[in-house]
């Protein structure tokens, strides 16, 4: 199994003062690494795997936010024609990054490793095919300059279903919840079970999985920016100390979905800001 599991322990005090400076700090980071992906003609593919509403998408928006649009793509492909689903990996090579960009793919290859067979989407020939030639075709990949990190963010059961019902009934997030996200998470424990196949199959990968935990997003999307940044060298680039997030907020006041709440105690804050990091 290849598998690394990241956690910035520093981060577990964080508050949304120190949160925004620490966001600022990283993204910053992240356009010095970008211009360096131009000027040397480099391509960087950076892959986000979980369950839904696990965060993928919002912790590619954290990364995307500042960065040149002309050289970053996002891919979040749709259901494959019948040709595609034979063709998997032909599929996915011509949304690899050119020289000179960054790739975010929301779900990749991986989806015939998991929510694929999870869910009857495609035939056991065709997940065995995968599972066997994978790690070969990525390797390829590399050969051949692809510079590659696949993370994996970890939802728990309650918290998955918590942020269904955040997205049911909030009225800037409904239409993010479908049938067919309810009808996935039906299939908890069979999923787990190919995601534990996937892992266990990327022995010896020269890529491993990042798992990060996603119960807090906030928390999420800086640690899996901070994995990054530590990956690759860069002109300018800054030593990411470690600092201690334990200074008191004088007043206590936080915005959930557009709802600013003021005044609050502090028992109060701690929970809304656990609320607001598992929506």
């Amino acid at each position: 199994m290849s598998v690394i599991e990241y956690k910035f322990e520093q981060y577990k005090t964080l508050g949304p003062i120190i949160y925004k400076k620490e966001k600022y700090k990283l993204q910053v980071e992240l356009l010095k690494l970008q211009e360096d992906v131009i000027k040397n003609r480099r391509r960087i593919a950076l892959c986000f795997e979980g369950r839904d509403t696990a965060g993928k998408s919002s912790t590619i928006n954290f990364f995307s936010e500042h960065l040149r649009p002309s050289n970053f793509r996002y891919i979040h492909l749709g259901i494959p024609t019948k040709e595609e689903k034979n063709n998997w990996f032909q599929r996915w090579e011509k949304h690899l990054p050119e020289e000179g960009k960054i790739a975010l793919f929301d779900r990749s290859w991986y989806t015939r490793g998991l929510i694929q067979p999870a869910m009857g989407y495609c035939t056991e020939r065709q997940y065995k095919y995968f599972m066997k030639n994978v790690n070969r075709w990525e390797e390829t990949q590399i050969e051949n300059g692809l510079l590659l990190i696949k993370f994996y963010l970890s939802v728990s059961k309650e918290n998955q279903q918590q942020r269904f019902v955040f997205r049911q009934n909030s009225p800037l997030k409904y239409w993010k919840l479908s049938a067919n996200d309810l009808k996935a998470a039906k299939e908890w424990d069979l999923f787990t079970h190919y995601k534990e196949q996937v892992f266990s199959n990327s022995a010896g990968n020269k890529n491993p999985w990042v798992i990060i935990n996603s119960d807090n997003k906030m928390i999420a999307r800086l640690n899996a920016m901070r994995y990054v940044l530590s990956s690759f060298d860069y002109p300018g680039k800054k030593a990411l100390k470690d600092k201690k997030w334990s200074k008191e907020i004088p007043e206590y006041s936080i915005e959930i979905d557009g709802v600013k709440f003021k005044s609050l105690t502090k028992e109060q804050y701690e929970l809304m800001y656990r609320l607001k990091g598992s929506t």
